[in-house]
């Protein structure tokens, strides 16, 4: 079904489809920029109503940040920064005709609230993101809990908080499996998740849960089938994060392949099983199966749209893809490689496909896409991070640790803030997430 008049008429329609990091700030520098001005149309469209930044998942996951006072509404930030959003998940495209074609949304109790539509584009740009990669492994999709969105993140701290209420209350002795958390994959995701679970666990068992004590009943282990965990950041990060790990209780288990994810255990390849209540998957990423089947454009083996230097898709220069689901190549880095797939990368596409717009609507020839690695900050807790800064801020790496870490890794999603809020209500926002620390517990508790 299609739409019923075609938005923007006359005006070059841009749509963008994915509100996460890069998509939402995308979206709303186009929308001040050319949507405020008129002198572009901009569609945001993504399958959910508000936006969390995925970086503090691990956060909603162990119960230390309640999301629901740090999102953000689509509609809203659509009303103040000039662009639309509509609601729906991708299904297709038509290249020919320009369109893309968005599925039926319905509610929690199955009503339909949008039928099928089709919505009309002059460029399009995909920033879908990307999901954890299970490599088809036994089990995964049963037993195991992603951290992919917040939904996610909330289900898992549910389970959490139950089933410390569920081992405080039973009069039995506790099953082997009981309280015990396994973690497949030991990148950031895991290792943050890990990190901040040590304290949350001990802040939850202390609001009257007193059979249970957390040195000896509650477990944290950590699998990676690397040879060390962080196995995508310099060794000096990888080994000063397993030093705070150990001293933080948490079992690593490096050089581990999973086998076979069980209700009760996470299962090695050597045959080993490894109990566990609570098991995480966070390990690989893959875009969006999606990808595969847009009109013919081409994907790589985790289903990433291949773009050129410009980040247009490379047999569609009027569709671009930027973020972890495009395969873009890292230019100045030796040997070649790809642009990693993180927040920064996609923060530094957003602000350049933003301006690259405004020379599309001129007339202009494309300027390719630079990228610069700042380094990489590590979250080991509410008041702790590793992490190594690099490009500009320092000649080589300049690795730092502790409470100066952690202020800057604050720092981030304070810049994330930043480019979506401007400036006063950033600073609102923070004094009273300040207040509010007074007058709530200091984590989340259902």
């Amino acid at each position: 079904m299609q739409s019923k008049h075609l938005e923007g008429a006359g005006l070059h329609r841009i749509v963008i489809v994915g509100g996460g990091a890069g998509g939402l700030e995308l979206a709303t520098l186009l929308g001040d920029k050319l949507g405020k001005q008129k002198l572009a149309h901009i569609t945001l469209i993504d399958k959910n109503r508000t936006h969390i930044w995925k970086p503090m998942l691990h956060e909603i996951a162990s119960g230390s940040m309640d999301y629901t006072l740090h999102e953000i509404d689509y509609l809203a930030q659509a009303h103040w920064h000039h662009f639309r959003y509509r609601i729906g998940a991708m299904t297709s495209i038509d290249r020919t005709q320009r369109r893309v074609h968005i599925d039926a949304y319905a509610d929690n109790e199955g009503e339909l609230v949008t039928p099928q539509r089709s919505i009309p584009y002059d460029t399009l740009i995909i920033a879908i993101g990307s999901r954890t990669n299970d490599f088809n492994i036994p089990g995964v999709a049963e037993y195991a809990i992603e951290m992919d969105t917040a939904a996610q993140a909330e289900h898992f701290h549910q389970k959490l908080v139950n089933a410390c209420i569920r081992a405080h209350a039973q009069s039995e002795i506790l099953q082997p499996y009981q309280l015990q958390v396994a973690i497949i994959g030991a990148g950031a995701t895991g290792v943050e998740l890990a990190a901040e679970l040590h304290q949350s666990i001990r802040t939850l068992v202390k609001y009257g849960l007193d059979t249970i004590e957390a040195d000896r009943d509650v477990t944290l282990t950590l699998i990676e089938a690397a040879p060390r965990i962080l196995p995508g950041l310099p060794e000096r990060i990888s080994a000063d994060a397993a030093r705070i790990l150990a001293r933080l209780k948490v079992n690593t288990r490096t050089n581990a392949r999973v086998a076979a994810v069980h209700e009760h255990s996470v299962e090695l390849s050597t045959g080993e099983q490894i109990p566990a209540e609570l098991i995480v998957w966070a390990a690989g990423i893959r875009a969006p199966a999606v990808l595969k089947t847009l009109d013919g454009l081409e994907t790589n083996t985790i289903n990433q749209l291949i773009v050129k230097p410009t980040l247009q898709t490379s047999v569609d220069e009027n569709i671009f893809a930027f973020g972890d689901c495009a395969s873009a190549d890292w230019l100045e880095h030796h040997p070649p490689t790809k642009v990693p797939p993180r927040a920064q990368a996609a923060h530094q596409q957003a602000i350049h496909l933003a301006k690259q717009m405004q020379r599309r609507l001129e007339g202009k020839s494309l300027e390719n896409f630079h990228y610069q690695d700042f380094g990489s900050l590590v979250s080991l807790g509410e008041n702790w991070a590793v992490g190594g800064l690099m490009g500009n801020i320092a000649r080589g790496t300049l690795f730092v640790e502790g409470y100066l870490a952690r202020f800057m890794y604050n720092l981030l999603y304070k810049k994330h803030q930043l480019s979506l809020h401007g400036f006063w209500k950033t600073v609102v926002e923070t004094v009273a997430g300040i207040l509010r620390r007074t007058t709530s517990p200091s984590i989340k508790l259902h």
